[in-house]
C-alpha cells in the first residue's frame, strides 16, 4: 500500500514558531483532483497545528487522504494523530468494503494508542481532526472537534462537518450522562477546562471527551467544485460563505489555501492557521495547479513559501 509512483504528493513537516510558512500541493495521476495546503503559526508563539496530504493506492484504488489536526495543551497529540491516523485507516481490512466503519475504528484505535503513549507525560494534550477521504466517486468527511470541512457544490458553500462544542444540546447531554459537567469559563467548557466536546487525547477528560467521529458522505460529481479543510484559526474570523467566495476563482489549490490563510491573519486571527484545499477536476480537463511528476517510490515532497504577502513581514 505504498505511495503510487505516478502521483505527486506532499506530506507535512513540523514548523515551530518563527519558521517559514509551509505551503505546497499536488495533483493525482488520474487528474481527478488537485490539492494545496498552507500553514502558519500566525500570531501565536508556538505551533500546534498539523496537516497531512497524502495520496495512496489501496486494492487498486487511488485514494486521497487529507487532514487538519489542531492541538491543545501542546503539539504532541496533534503530531501523533497526523503520523498515525491515516496509516491505521488504510491498513484496516474493511477500508474499501465498509469505509465508514473503518474510519470510526481507525479514529478510536488511534485515540487509544495515543492515550497509551501519553502515560509517561504529565501534561494532558489533545487534538481535533477534520479529515477528508477520497475513494472512487465518494468523499467521506470525518470530524472530531472544531476544525471544519466546507464544500462548494453548485456554487454554494455547504458545511460537511459540525463543530463539536460542549454547549450543543446533544453533546452536553452525552457529557452529563457520563458524569461530567459543562460550565461557562470565558466560553462553554467541559469540566470548566476544554472548549471542545470531542478530541483525541485529553486523558483526564476521556470519559466525556470522546474521539468518535461524525462522518458525512458526499458524491463526487460535476457539481462538486472544491473542499476546504481548516483549523479554527480560519473559521474564527471567516464564514463558510466568505471562504468559498474568496477562492472560487483561484484555480491553483495551493494559491487558494494561501489566500485563505493570509485573509485570516489580516482579519486578526489569534490562532495558528492551517488550510487545505482540494479541487475536483472531473469536468475541467485536468488542472494547471501542479505538473504531474513521478517521484521515487515511497517519497514525498513539500515546499516552503517564506514570502506570503502580509504575513511574514508583520
Amino acid at each position: 500500500m505504498g505511495y503510487l509512483n505516478s502521483v505527486l504528493s506532499s506530506s507535512s513537516e513540523v514548523h515551530a514558531a518563527g519558521d517559514a510558512i509551509a505551503s505546497g500541493g499536488g495533483l493525482s495521476h488520474n487528474r481527478k483532483f488537485s490539492y494545496g495546503y498552507a500553514s502558519s503559526p500566525g500570531k501565536r508563539s508556538s505551533m500546534e497545528d498539523f496537516y497531512e496530504t497524502r495520496i495512496d493506492g489501496v486494492d487498486g484504488e487511488v485514494v486521497g487522504l487529507f487532514g487538519v489536526f489542531d492541538g491543545h495543551g501542546g503539539a504532541r497529540a496533534a503530531e501523533y494523530v497526523k503520523k498515525n491516523l491515516f496509516s491505521n485507516l488504510i491498513s484496516h481490512p474493511k477500508f474499501i468494503s465498509d469505509t465508514k466503519s473503518a474510519i470510526t475504528d481507525a479514529y478510536n484505535h488511534t485515540d487509544s494508542e495515543l492515550l497509551k503513549s501519553e502515560n509517561s507525560h504529565n501534561r494532558d494534550a489533545g487534538s481535533t481532526a477534520s479529515t477528508a477521504i477520497l475513494v472512487g466517486d465518494r468523499l467521506l468527511v470525518a470530524n472530531v472537534g472544531d476544525s471544519r470541512a466546507v464544500i462548494c457544490r453548485g456554487g454554494n458553500a455547504i458545511a460537511v462537518s459540525r463543530d463539536h462544542k460542549p454547549d450543543q444540546t446533544d453533546e452536553r447531554q452525552r457529557i452529563e450522562e457520563a458524569g461530567g459537567f459543562v460550565m461557562w469559563a470565558g466560553t462553554w467548557r467541559v469540566g470548566g477546562v476544554l472548549a471542545v466536546s470531542r478530541a483525541f487525547g485529553d486523558r483526564l477528560l476521556k470519559q466525556y471527551v470522546v474521539a468518535d467521529p461524525e462522518i458525512q458522505e458526499e458524491k463526487i460529481d460535476s457539481s462538486l467544485e472544491f473542499l476546504i479543510l481548516a483549523s479554527d484559526g480560519l473559521w474564527d474570523v471567516v464564514t463558510n460563505e466568505e471562504a468559498v467566495a474568496m477562492i472560487k476563482s483561484i484555480e491553483d489549490a495551493e494559491e487558494a489555501a494561501k489566500r485563505l490563510m493570509q485573509e485570516a491573519y489580516q482579519r486578526g486571527s489569534a490562532d495558528n492557521i492551517t488550510c487545505v484545499v482540494v479541487r475536483f477536476l472531473m469536468n475541467q480537463g485536468g488542472s494547471k495547479d501542479k505538473e504531474v511528476v513521478a517521484p521515487p517510490h515511497n517519497s514525498s515532497s513539500a515546499s516552503r513559501n517564506p514570502s506570503v504577502e502580509g504575513l511574514c513581514d508583520r
